[in-house]
């Protein structure tokens, strides 16, 4: 099978060919039809983070296929069903954050592309229990943004506790943030969004963002205290000025939920401000499995839409410096199956 490697950190990925994978004790092996291209691969690839992955190993957190062999033990699966293989690779299912509906924050997890092989292969394997089946209708290259870019904003607005007729600020309106804006006009919010591109400022137009802020010409901060203030900002553009930015723009007792991760990111919160008006800074990692298999119930019944491109395998290191440039207008899913 051919995947793509990395074999040391910051080098272009090299394609190699790996022999098939074999499913152990509750595994399977996907045969993988499309694989998405997230920031975290790009942050997995260079080692931005204090915790790093060990080359050699494979990305992709996105992978979605047919189940083609089954491990020892599996029988909720079966072959030729189709899976999506998340960033939460597997969980231990015992500690305290597993038991309370919290698997994402366990200590003992497996982050698919990290601590495991991913999605840019064409077959790949998965833990059973942790490999989301993917509903009738829901294809395999809207699927494969949805299992992160999807799932992971989603559980945002979850976290910020989005109610109808809140406003809510979607800083970045890139794969997650054209997701995370459909979510929270299905929550019933007006929806502030937030970008410094003509491109994305237009989707978020198209997608029905009830004010676009361009952050390259106004105030974010600014501009959502003229209209009352963020009763929660979702911030996804990968840029610590734009997390103060919406900071600044929150209502009283308002929520700024982190989802992004900038390799080298702080920023400044003013106490004094923070005390006062008794806002939150919250963190917000991916989703569960139940919320993966609710976004994709959402997608099956016509409720988002999913602005993706398709490239081969292939073309992985441009594809990671276009996504760079911000020259992508939400997510590249690479075509495992071309050539098959």
């Amino acid at each position: 099978m051919k995947a793509a490697v990395v074999r040391a950190f910051g080098e272009p990925l090299v394609i190699e060919e790996r022999p098939d994978p074999e499913p152990g004790p509750g595994q399977v092996r996907v045969r993988v039809e499309a694989s998405g291209l997230c920031h975290t691969d790009i942050h997995a690839a260079h080692g931005d983070w204090p915790v790093k992955p060990t080359p050699p190993f494979v990305p992709g957190h996105e992978g979605v296929g047919l189940v083609e062999k089954l491990g020892e033990g599996v029988t909720h699966l079966s072959a030729g069903q189709r899976v999506a293989v998340p960033w939460l690779g597997r969980a231990c299912g015992r500690c305290e954050h597993c038991l309370s509906g919290w698997e994402t924050l366990c200590e003992q997890q497996v982050n698919t592309g990290f601590g495991c092989d991913g999605g840019y292969a064409e077959k790949m394997l998965a833990w059973a229990d942790f490999a989301q089946p993917v509903p009738e209708g829901v294809t395999a290259f809207e699927a494969a943004p949805l299992a992160c870019a999807g799932v992971t904003s989603y559980k945002a607005l979850k976290v910020a506790d989005v109610k109808p007729a809140q406003l809510v600020a979607i800083s970045g309106v890139g794969g997650l943030g054209h997701l995370a804006l459909q979510y929270a006009k299905i929550a019933g919010a007006t929806v502030a969004a937030i970008d410094v591109t003509d491109d994305k400022l237009q989707l978020a137009t198209e997608l029905g963002a009830d004010i676009v802020i361009d952050a390259r010409k106004q105030d974010a901060g600014k501009e959502l205290k003229e209209h009352g203030g963020a009763h929660a900002a979702i911030a996804l553009a990968v840029n610590p000025a734009a997390f103060e930015a919406v900071n600044s723009g929150l209502r009283r007792g308002g929520k700024l939920v982190m989802v992004a991760l900038p390799a080298h990111g702080t920023i400044q919160v003013p106490i004094f401000d923070t005390v006062l008006n008794g806002t939150s800074v919250i963190g917000s990692i991916v989703g569960t499995r139940q919320d993966l298999a609710e976004v994709f119930q959402l997608h099956a019944a016509g409720r988002t839409k999913v602005i993706y491109e398709t490239r081969p395998l292939a073309s992985v290191n441009e594809s990671i410096d276009a996504v760079l440039r911000g020259e992508i207008k939400a997510r590249v899913v690479f075509d495992l199956g071309a050539g098959r």
